[in-house]
């Protein structure tokens, strides 16, 4: 089984993401989404997104370009049903960690 990862928000909530196996069956739920290179010195998150069906894999396509500068990077996923819950997380994410593909778009993450 996959460890969890534990990333901190602004407000000091702790959110627990998985790695995602990128070729597995995916469900078809809401759920946050990061990409991030992960190092010794843990998470280094370099954008913070959700998806409304994480099977729909919308996903794929932030994770690509993240990928043409951030060539280690990986997906980390988290199961949130309700959109509001999402949303506050990843805002929440965003203001701690100031990922910078977030700000290449203006900030914007929005549903996919």
């Amino acid at each position: 089984m996959t460890r969890p990862i534990e990333l901190a928000g602004k407000s000091g909530a702790r959110y627990r993401y998985l790695p995602l196996e990128e070729d597995r069956f995916l469900p078809p739920a809401g759920a946050n989404f990061v990409i991030a290179e992960l190092t010794k010195d843990g998470p280094r998150i370099v954008y913070a997104g959700e998806t409304d069906n994480l099977a729909n894999q919308t996903w794929r396509g932030a994770l690509e370009r993240a990928r043409q500068t951030y060539a280690k990077a990986k997906i980390l996923t988290r199961l949130n049903v309700t959109r509001a819950v999402r949303e506050a997380e990843r805002i929440d994410l965003i203001e701690e960690h100031q990922p910078p593909l977030n700000s290449e778009s203006g900030g914007a993450a929005g549903p996919n």
